[in-house]
């Protein structure tokens, strides 16, 4: 038996799908050996979980900032190594940095930075997300007016090459500012189109999902909602199978009882999945900041602008399992798949958010009672 092996026991194992109750995990350098019986037949060093949740790392596909870090003020190597580790310190294992709406200039350095980052073995960046210049000036929620506008030929090279050269990349765009032609090129490249920050009504939502689209930013945010004869961009998420939708589950964007509603509602395969939404002041004390020359202010839970609109959220994915579960009476197993195989899947991560014998042992351990998360090196 090698003095690397650990057998981990005691706890519920969530492997990203389902638990399994009453068993044990080994690994051995780092990966996944043994899961179930046969784990405890090999043997290793014993870690007694006392009751806790052995899971793989979360995945979260919207991180614009951490550590005293925003991305759109610092698209530097350093910078994206600042915001991996504050979120890994959170239990993200895995994350996309976002870039919010910027200039040509600002999105062609994000680019550059996030491929050097992987190149570079950064742990935990895994793609990226562009969220924006190609939105809706009516719905534009925190992003600068000023830097919206229409996708050209050159947002498109740019995109598709950038779709060749990482892992994954995720670009959230709204139907004013983009056709549905437009679309097409993009997902045949590669590139996973997430509709969002729109007032397009539901046919017009139906025709981008149709194009490619498979995704949608911060359900019900910034987004035209449901109506008794007008379902917007909301009906659709729900409506549509093949619509995944990230949902920022702070109890503050989203009421508990509308995330209960729309998580009885959604049609499948596509699912709702958490995104923490997170700015600079992640994994610090931080009660302020500046998002391009404007002051955010963190207060009760709370990241808002002079004028009360929401930049942005002060969150982390064990607090959103909380509310989930707690507030939103949704399955603790479901809650737990949301924030780590089904974004994965959404962006086609396959190496992360599962347990499997034979992958790397990407693993966190979960207070029972949610209260806590630790990564497990």
């Amino acid at each position: 038996m090698s003095a690397q092996a650990t057998l981990y026991r005691g706890g519920r194992i969530f492997d990203g799908v389902r638990f399994h109750e009453g068993a044990a995990l080994r690994t051995e350098a780092g990966r996944v050996t043994a899961l179930g019986p046969e784990a405890e037949e090999q043997g290793g060093d014993i870690v007694d979980l006392s009751g806790d949740i052995l899971s793989p790392g979360y995945v979260d596909l919207q991180v614009n900032g951490g550590g005293g870090v925003l991305f759109n003020a610092e698209p530097t190597v350093d910078a994206l190594a600042c915001m991996a580790a504050a979120h890994r310190s959170l239990g993200a294992t895995s994350i996309l940095p976002t870039l919010i709406t910027d200039t040509p200039d600002k999105t062609r350095a994000a680019i550059a930075a996030t491929k050097a980052a992987i190149a570079a073995g950064v742990p935990g960046i895994a793609g990226l997300h562009l969220e924006g210049p190609h939105l809706s000036v009516a719905r534009k929620g925190a992003h600068e007016a000023a830097l919206v506008r229409p996708m050209e030929a050159t947002d498109i090279a740019l995109l598709v090459a950038a779709a060749q050269d990482l892992p994954a990349l995720k670009m959230t765009l709204a139907p004013e500012s983009v056709t549905p032609a437009q679309v097409r090129e993009l997902t045949a490249a590669g590139v996973v189109v997430s509709l969002g920050h729109t007032d397009a009504d539901f046919d017009t939502c139906m025709t981008y999902a149709e194009a490619g689209a498979s995704c949608v930013t911060h359900l019900f945010n910034a987004m035209s909602q449901l109506g008794n004869r007008e379902p917007g961009l909301v009906g659709a998420a729900l409506a549509v199978p093949g619509l995944n939708a990230g949902l920022i589950a702070d109890g503050i964007h989203v009421h508990p009882q509308v995330i209960r509603a729309a998580w009885a509602a959604k049609r499948g395969p596509g699912r709702i999945f958490l995104v923490s939404d997170s700015m600079s002041p992640a994994g610090t004390d931080q009660t302020e900041f500046e998002l391009t020359g404007r002051m955010i202010s963190r207060r009760d839970g709370r990241l808002t602008l002079a004028d009360g609109t929401l930049a942005g959220a002060d969150l982390d994915l064990t607090t959103a399992l909380r509310v989930l579960t707690g507030k939103a009476d949704v399955p603790l197993e479901q809650a737990l798949a949301a924030a780590t195989s089904v974004p994965a899947g959404v962006v086609g991560l396959t190496g992360v958010g599962r347990l499997r014998v034979g992958r790397a042992a990407d693993l966190i351990r979960i207070a029972g009672d949610l209260s806590s998360v630790a990564v497990l090196d």
